[in-house]
């Protein structure tokens, strides 16, 4: 079949699979992972494996894409007033989850090292939009929301730090070339360095670029052309794409006068190629390698949730937070999605040989954390007494504030 042909089919029942998602109250992901695996071998076979290795160059796109979107998280005096106790917490539960997947897979489970380590590096990232969502529909609002926020933002970037550490130590098991400590503690730390630099240097030459653009097309070109150029020169050096564009997009949002218009730009362009992206994530899963790692899979779900949770009352224990922080922390963090899929292409890329487990692994584990996620973080504000804490504000504001409160009535009813 016709190539554009089929990724139009593709396109065309992902958009199906949201939509049937959005009925049952779930996350558009989770619709378009499961049309992918309805395409994929597991079912009707519409999307072979060799069609997934064609279009891995939409999959890579579209996660650099996501990478540099996560960048704009990063307002140096957002990060200042973050302090270091959020970044404490924040380092904690990424460490939590990495420790006990790592523990799981490697002692209990047998699995090789190259293996054990990067998939438990992957279970560090948090999908923060589902959490989101539940906090933005009750109306949120206490302590645990306001730690919730930025530390579901902050742990993406620990997460893929981390993996550019385990992928890079990984390579190294895998290929039996006996290396010295020296070289086993330096290269990792070299490659994440670079890509940092690289990151730096891109996104410093587009800051200058975006002084000169003049429309709203020109920042949606200049940006685009700017995620392929980092990602090209990122896999021809070897180093982290993610990394470098997540700092590029950085150097975009805190040093361009109007830094909106360039996301929004991008944001424009990427939601058909985020859908793709999903869909053949989707349809890369093959249902049959669940019957050697199904057991494995299910350890890791509560393995993650276990380190999260622990790592998260940790961190809160260390510096102190509110007691309804130190219990329901975890449980805001389980959500797992888009960077984790992700990076599962660049397993693909660098350690063939564990992808199909990895990928099954973190498929079936998105699954079940793209539906448990929501309920538990509901779960959580309630326990915290925080669901409409919003309006509680806005009653006690009115309260201690009756004559502004009458005035403005009678300007509504003027």
């Amino acid at each position: 079949m016709d190539t554009l042909l089929k990724i139009s089919i593709v396109l065309c029942v992902g958009i199906v699979g949201g939509k049937i998602a959005g009925i049952f109250k779930l996350p558009n992901v989770s619709g378009y992972l499961v049309a992918g695996l309805i395409l994929g071998p597991s079912f009707t076979k519409f999307v072979s494996e060799s069609d997934s290795n064609s279009f891995k160059i939409i999959s890579e796109f579209a996660l650099a894409i996501i990478a540099f979107s996560i960048g704009s998280e990063f307002v140096f005096k957002d990060i200042l007033k973050m302090g270091k106790k959020i970044m404490i917490i924040t380092l904690t539960e990424v460490l939590g989850a990495i420790i006990i997947v790592f523990v799981v897979t490697y002692f209990i489970f047998n699995q090789p090292f190259a293996f054990s380590i990067v998939i438990a590096s992957m279970s560090a990232a948090t999908a923060p939009a589902a959490t989101l969502l539940v906090m933005r529909q009750y109306r949120a609002h206490g302590p645990l929301t306001k730690t919730v926020l930025p530390i579901v933002a902050l742990d993406d970037v620990y997460g893929i730090i981390a993996f550019g550490f385990a992928i890079s130590l990984a390579v190294m098991s895998a290929s039996g070339v006996q290396y010295s400590i020296l070289e086993m503690i330096s290269k990792p730390f070299i490659e994440v360095g670079a890509s940092i630099l690289l990151g730096i240097g891109l996104g410093l030459i587009l800051v200058v670029i975006y002084r000169l653009a003049k429309s709203n097309t020109d920042n949606q070109v200049i940006a685009l052309g700017a995620i392929g150029v980092a990602t090209g020169v990122a896999n021809l050096l070897g180093l982290s794409a993610l990394l470098a564009n997540i700092v590029m997009g950085t150097m975009v949002v805190n040093m361009v006068k109007r830094p909106e218009r360039v996301f929004k730009s991008v944001n424009e362009f990427s939601s058909p190629v985020y859908l793709l992206f999903f869909t053949l994530a989707g349809a890369s899963l093959n249902l049959s390698v669940l019957a050697s790692v199904g057991l494995m899979g299910i350890a890791y779900i509560f393995a993650r949730a276990i380190g999260k949770g622990l790592g998260g009352w940790f961190g809160a224990k260390i510096i102190n937070a509110e007691p309804v922080v130190q219990k329901y922390l975890g449980l805001t963090l389980l959500p797992q999605g888009g960077i984790s899929i992700g990076l599962t292409v660049i397993v693909a890329q660098q350690l063939p040989e564990y992808a199909n487990a990895i990928t099954t692994i973190i498929m079936f584990s998105v699954l079940i954390y793209e539906i448990s996620g929501p309920i538990f973080a509901k779960i959580a504000i309630q326990k915290a007494g925080e669901i409409n804490g919003l309006d509680r504000i806005q009653d006690i504001n009115s309260e201690e504030n009756p004559v502004t409160e009458q005035l403005t009535g009678e300007v509504q009813e003027a």
